[in-house]
Formats: structure tokens, C-alpha cells, sequence
């Protein structure tokens, strides 16, 4: 009889809570059992171990019966990442690696038939959660996936290509294995390339929404831009990114450890904002996530970076309204009957839309087709309360050929940035988050108004029946005005620079 004990990690949203792989061969008939609330892929294990181990050369104890453990019970657990410590388990239970030198370590991988060594998402997820344990060990991943993992600082990685590099680490003593090519140990400092992102130099004209995309990016506020086709909204989205703050390390690191779960991180992106931008037909769970197990949805894979929503009022109404509660609080938690999972959802939202089916309302060339109800309908697509938690409404209007071919180029994103930087290193100075984050006794004590502002915003107010949540972000965004100018007090000029953002659309609060 054999016991052997490896341990692991499982995934619940961004945790990666502590898994044990316990083995145990025992005489009896043969057979290989797989429990501790495992889903289909995980039990599909006992097939890929068997095969990895008899195709690398390795003993398979066939005529042994196996009971593999995966502890804590009451965890679900999915994928492919337990082939890895399972083989391992089965092997130092039958002696043909020494189990003792295995305690140090943690392990993840999917196994191929031929012991291949295939990545697993939630890498990253996995490497934050053993550094910031009391004792990390060791973790040995697949060599891509430990590229990954390699990321969070302070932690011994470990890369592999094949089932025979990990096993000839922990050959009981007195074995010498061989030369293992495919085991490595992954660099502590990787080398980042710098962030790259389309120049907003490239779009001409186009004034009012470039000074809204610069307020946006210095405040962190959204933003919908409402134009006819062709007016460059779409390319105006797609530059907003490289107008955001460099991101620090940690900041990188939540935002490649959501790319990891949802399986789309890339290495060579590191330290680069996101920008996602779903198709109009994404459902509210495509949004915000969910499925079983939980996974990530855009809003979450756009953390620390940019959602962009084109054609805003064709999404579904239940997904638009689902972003409601994320655009408030940041994060956003997935609750299904058998776990729960929190991911974080800290985004900046642009969105953009025509002003009418058509597209065309207000232009005389070509001019415009739909009627007023027509119109009233297809922008009552938008709920008031989505439109309210939207601080920054403006216009893109389409430009004719000649003042487009007669525009100079737009100023650069590195020379805007540099303005939206220090107008945000201003509000973390002096109250710690960004203006679009202050919130109740902060907001009015950071505001600082002068009388005549006060005054203004009150008339504007109850002249525009705003709401008490449309008015506190028009004093936000006012707030950011003031930052970009570096004045310590909020000016009239100010707040009706911002009541301007809050009245592009009909019907906005």
C-alpha cells in the first residue's frame, strides 16, 4: 500500500483556494477512482494520466486500486489542471519518485496522452495566491503558463514541457535522472516591453470630443458620444486608452491575472491597458460573466482599462442595465447554486450611438428619414438610471470633405496624456482615488466650491430637474475641469463646462 499527498490550487473567480491531491494504492481489484466533487474534465483525468505515464515510459500500477482525493470536498473543481499532481501522486505513491521532496512544491497542468505538458488558465491567479501565502512553495507549471505565473514577483516558478522533465526532479536519492531541457526555472525580472497604443494624433477636428475624452481620462469618467456614422467615434474610442496613466505593477497584474482566467493573456501586452469592445448582440452574461463555473465577462476583462459599446442602444436592455451596479462599485460577483465568485470590474465605459435610427438627425445632407417617435423610441433604448451613472455626454458631428482634408493633425496622445496625468496625480494628492470615486462626505468636502459655483450648479439643477446622482457627477466632472487647470477651487467657468457634458442627448439627466 501507498499514500501520497500533492498539493495544488483550484480557481474560484480570482481566488485560487489550496487543493490537496491525496493518492492511495491499496491491493484489491483493479480499478481508478476519482472523487471530491470533480466536474466531467477533471475526471477525464484517469484516462490522460494512464496514457501520459504508460507513453513516457513510466509504471502505471494496473493491477493496484487507486483512490485519488481531491481535498477540500466541498470545492468544486474544473479542468485539466490536476492531471499534473495526479500523475505525480500516482507515481510517489508507488515509489518511483521520492513523495518527501514533493511538500515544498505546488503543482498545475494538463497532461497530454503522449505527457506533453498543455497550460492552464488562471495561472496568474494561482502564482498570486501561493506569494501571498505565509510559507510560498514552489510552483511548477507548464512552461507557458509559468511565463505567466513568473509575473508576480516573489515567488519561485518553475516552467516544464513534459511529464519526464518534472519527474526526473524528484527521483527518490541515489537516482541520477537525465538531462531535462524542458525544465527551467523562470526569471523574477521579466523584460516589458513599453505599452503601445494608436495615436490620437490621427483623428482631425473633432474638438469638444477630444476635450471629453481628456476630462474622461483624467477624472476616470465615461463617456457616450452621440454622432452619425462616420463621424469617428469609433476611432476616438479606440485612441482613449493611451490617454490613461501608465499602470503600476500590481495594477498590471489584476488586470493580466482576469486576461489569464478568461484565457486571452498575452505576454506581449503586459502593462497595457485593455481595450474590449463586444459586439451589440453580447448578453448580459457575455458582460458581466457567469456560466459553471463562473468566468469573467467583459466587464472584467476590461479592468483597469477601457469597455467600449458601440451601437449602445442595439445591446439587449437586460445587458445595458446590468452594468448598473459594476459601474458603481467596481467589481462584480457571479452567484451560482454552487459557488459564488467576485471579479473585479473597474473599467472606464465608452460608449457611443447615433442620435436616431438613421442616423442622420440634425444634418441636412443627407437628411434625416425618422420621425420624432421613431426617435423618442430608439433613444428610450437607454434607461434613465444607466444614462445618470454616464457623467460625460457629447457630441461627435460628422465633418464635410473639405474641413477634413483642410484640418491639421490633432495633437498627439503623449502630449494630451501628460496634461490628463498631472490633473490626476492633483486629485490623488489630495484625496487619495480618482474624482469619479469620491463619494458622500468626501465628495463635498474635496469639492470645493466657490460661492458663485455653488450657486450655478444649484439654479442648473433645478432648472434641469437632475437627479441628486446626475448633479454630484457634473460636480465631479466639474471637479476634473478644475484639476486640468490647476485651480484649487471649482469655478463658475468650470461647472458650466461640465453641465455642457450632461445635455447631448435628448431626455439625459
Amino acid at each position: 500500500m501507498g499514500l501520497s499527498l500533492v498539493h495544488s490550487r483550484g480557481l474560484m473567480g480570482l481566488a485560487a483556494p489550496a487543493v490537496t491531491v491525496e493518492v492511495h494504492l491499496a491491493n484489491g481489484l483493479p480499478s481508478f477512482t476519482l472523487v471530491g466533487l470533480a466536474e466531467i474534465e477533471v475526471k477525464e483525468a484517469r484516462e490522460r494520466v494512464r496514457s501520459a505515464l504508460i507513453n513516457s515510459g513510466l509504471t502505471f500500477p494496473h493491477n493496484q486500486r487507486i483512490t485519488v482525493n481531491l481535498a477540500p470536498a466541498d470545492l468544486p473543481k474544473d479542468s485539466g489542471r490536476f492531471d499534473l499532481p495526479i500523475a505525480l501522486g500516482i507515481l510517489a505513491a508507488s515509489g518511483q519518485i521520492d513523495g518527501a521532496r514533493l511538500q515544498d512544491w505546488a503543482f498545475a497542468g494538463e497532461l497530454s496522452l503522449s505527457g506533453e505538458l498543455r497550460p492552464v488558465r488562471g495561472a496568474l491567479a494561482m502564482a498570486a495566491a501561493l506569494r501571498d501565502g505565509p510559507q510560498p512553495p514552489a510552483l511548477a507549471l507548464p512552461l507557458d503558463s509559468a511565463r505567466e505565473a513568473a509575473l508576480a514577483s516573489g515567488l519561485t516558478v518553475y516552467g516544464a514541457r513534459h511529464l519526464l522533465d518534472v519527474v526526473g526532479q524528484f527521483l527518490p536519492r541515489g537516482q541520477d535522472g537525465a538531462a531535462a531541457d524542458g525544465w527551467c526555472r523562470m526569471p523574477e525580472h521579466v523584460v516589458r516591453a513599453e505599452p503601445s497604443y494608436p495615436d490620437l494624433a490621427d483623428v482631425k477636428g473633432q474638438a469638444a470630443a477630444r476635450r471629453a475624452l481628456e476630462i474622461a481620462a483624467a477624472g476616470a469618467h465615461s463617456v457616450l458620444m452621440i454622432g452619425p456614422p462616420g463621424s469617428g467615434k469609433s476611432m476616438l474610442a479606440q485612441r482613449f486608452a493611451g490617454l490613461l496613466p501608465p499602470m503600476d505593477a500590481e495594477a498590471a497584474l489584476r488586470s493580466a491575472a482576469v486576461a489569464s482566467l478568461g484565457g486571452s493573456f498575452d505576454l506581449a501586452r503586459w502593462g497595457q491597458r485593455p481595450t474590449r469592445a463586444p459586439h451589440h448582440t453580447a448578453s448580459a452574461v457575455a458582460l458581466v460573466g457567469g456560466g459553471s463555473p463562473p468566468r469573467p465577462g467583459e466587464i472584467s476583462l476590461a479592468h483597469e482599462g477601457v469597455l467600449f459599446l458601440d451601437e449602445l442602444p442595439e445591446f439587449p436592455r437586460a445587458a445595458l442595465e446590468a452594468l448598473r451596479e459594476p459601474l458603481e462599485s467596481g467589481h462584480i460577483t457571479i452567484s451560482r447554486a454552487a459557488q459564488q465568485a467576485d471579479f473585479p470590474a473597474r473599467f472606464q465605459l465608452i460608449a457611443a450611438m447615433n442620435p436616431c435610427p438613421c442616423g442622420h438627425l440634425g444634418q441636412r445632407r443627407p437628411a434625416c428619414r425618422c420621425t420624432p417617435d421613431q426617435v423618442a423610441r430608439y433613444q428610450g433604448r437607454l434607461s434613465g438610471p444607466l444614462l445618470d451613472r454616464i457623467d460625460l455626454h457629447v457630441e461627435v458631428p460628422a465633418l464635410a470633405s473639405e474641413e477634413l482634408l483642410a484640418a491639421p493633425a490633432g495633437e498627439s496622445t503623449a502630449s494630451v496624456r501628460a496634461r490628463c496625468v498631472a490633473a490626476r496625480e492633483r486629485a490623488l494628492g489630495r484625496q487619495g482615488v480618482p474624482n469619479q470615486a469620491l463619494q458622500g462626505q468626501a465628495l463635498d468636502a474635496r469639492l470645493q466650491l466657490d460661492g458663485a459655483a455653488a450657486s450655478f450648479v444649484t439654479a442648473a439643477a433645478a432648472r434641469l430637474a437632475w437627479s441628486a446622482r446626475a448633479t454630484h457627477r457634473a460636480l465631479k466632472v466639474a471637479r476634473t475641469i478644475a484639476d486640468l487647470a490647476a485651480s484649487d477651487t471649482i469655478a463658475v467657468a468650470h461647472v458650466a463646462e461640465a453641465i455642457q457634458y450632461r445635455r447631448a442627448l435628448r431626455g439625459a439627466a
